[in-house]
């Protein structure tokens, strides 16, 4: 495969991405340079990169919007609950378990991880975000803990192994021509050493930030202005309205996703009701969360109830951006590695559309020496590199075809090596080291940056995935 000049600004500009990362600094201009000089460069035309900085940040933020507007959803329903004390009461029930912040970080990975085991952590995370993180940091966790929790549970351990949905695990064993249920097997058996590897760092690089459990900790963490104007004219009857109605939503909340939970359970279970997976969960979850503002703001005042939801969707939007607004710039950057969307960057057909990232990880294949550990940990990396577009997904087939050309010339089962590129292409990608992932979602319900969870998040993950590599190609 030849390499055009193009794919080389394309690859030093993600080196040059990753060493800023390294160095703490902020990314957003070098990703919105470096997009300007890719595009100027593939197209041969100036005028056109610059267009390309505009196209890619329209195409990134169109990819990322379903994440927007589920945060956007959520907050606003959760400052609609606040208005009416329910977030209060909803916590107490809680309170008697998650005791302290040491518990609550394992509930936390418990529930977190059996939810998007079954249904993928796009809607685990809005359903945990709602009910469980308040909880936890008044109990003494710090929001990055938090944060953390969520990430190396749901879009780490849970989303590698894929081991129910099993997309994954067909996605890569497909490719390698290798046998589906051993994939998955494996897969599994590797996301739960990386994932329990980086969980016990994690708790112990933050265990020293955990405090005692206080009130003040969820005040300071929701220092949001939660009323509009509608709200602040009507305070006493707001206050009257906690009185009556604020245990009714602190019922109905709680039992409502319960209920979407059940159903997705019996979903999955059932052929009775359709399968309900992945992008489908969450938009139940997000339409649901709209119906319950609706009705929580006509209980907070029905005669300013249609500006109180208006009110309540703007502020989730303003949150949505805030915690979301450099990704997208970001995210431009390096959709231009995929072919599907660098065809609507550059609005060219996608047969057409360079694939600038897998283009660079098939021609550099050539490189890695006939050792079965060194191709172990070659596809480890592949896997990696290919997340790097923050999907996870879409590099398991590359990572799949290179786990069956490869083993058969270093005697590994294509399915050991195949299980091992899903690891890192999810687990980089998926949600645990991309800040332009589904992390962003993560931060934006635990309210800290995206970057400080990546940040810490990398020792303990790249240390769970060597471990499990190792080990993996060790008894498989």
């Amino acid at each position: 495969m030849d390499l055009v000049a193009a794919h080389w600004v394309y690859f030093l500009g993600t080196c040059i991405i990753i060493l800023t990362m390294l160095f703490r600094q902020n990314i957003v201009v070098p990703s919105i340079i470096l997009t300007f000089l890719v595009g100027w460069i593939y197209t041969d035309s100036f005028t056109t990169g610059l267009q390309t900085i505009f196209n890619a940040s329209i195409v990134a933020a169109g990819e990322l919007f379903n994440i927007f507007l589920i945060i956007a959803i959520m907050t606003a329903l959760l400052h609609s609950m606040k208005s009416l004390g329910t977030d209060e009461l909803m916590i107490k029930p809680f309170q008697g378990v998650m005791k302290n912040g040491h518990i609550s970080f394992w509930i936390l990975i418990f529930v977190t991880y059996i939810i998007s085991l079954f249904f993928w952590p796009t809607p685990a995370v809005p359903l945990v975000g709602a009910l469980l993180i308040p909880v936890a940091i008044r109990s003494g966790l710090p929001p990055i803990g938090t944060a953390i929790a969520v990430s190396l549970a749901g879009q780490g351990m849970a989303l590698s192994s894929d081991y129910i949905i099993q997309i994954a695990p067909t996605l890569t064993a497909t490719a390698a021509g290798a046998d589906v249920n051993i994939v998955a097997d494996r897969a599994f058996v590797l996301s739960v050493i990386t994932g329990m590897i980086a969980i016990v760092i994690a708790y112990i690089i933050i265990r020293k930030q955990i405090s005692s459990p206080s009130n003040q900790h969820l005040l300071s963490w929701e220092k949001v202005n939660l009323h509009s104007t509608q709200l602040n004219e009507a305070t006493n009857q707001e206050d009257s309205t906690k009185n009556k109605f604020s245990l009714l939503f602190a019922i109905i909340v709680p039992v409502t996703f319960l209920i979407i939970i059940i159903y997705m359970f019996l979903a999955k279970f059932s052929d009775v009701i359709p399968a309900v997976e992945g992008g489908t969960g969450a938009a139940l979850i997000g339409g649901t969360s709209a119906i319950l503002l609706i009705a929580a703001s006509l209980f907070i005042n029905i005669r300013s109830s249609l500006n109180i939801v208006s009110d309540n969707l703007v502020k989730g939007f303003v949150f949505a951006f805030k915690a979301m607004g450099p990704v997208i710039p970001i995210a431009g950057f390096f959709f231009l590695g995929s072919g599907e969307l660098s065809s609507k960057i550059f609005g060219i057909n996608p047969e057409e559309a360079p694939s600038l990232l897998f283009d660079l990880v098939v021609s550099g294949q050539q490189l890695i020496p006939e050792n079965p550990f060194i191709v172990g940990f070659a596809i480890l990396i592949i896997g990696a590199i290919t997340g790097l577009d923050g999907s996870g997904f879409s590099g398991l087939p590359l990572v799949g075809s290179l786990s069956g050309a490869l083993g058969q010339n270093v005697g590994i089962d294509a399915e050991t090596l195949s299980a091992i590129g899903q690891m890192g292409s999810i687990w980089v990608g998926g949600g645990t080291l991309i800040a332009w992932s589904s992390l962003v979602a993560v931060a934006g319900f635990a309210k800290v940056p995206v970057m400080e969870i990546v940040r810490k998040s990398f020792i303990p993950v790249t240390v769970g995935l060597i471990i499990s590599t190792f080990i993996g190609l060790l008894i498989f």
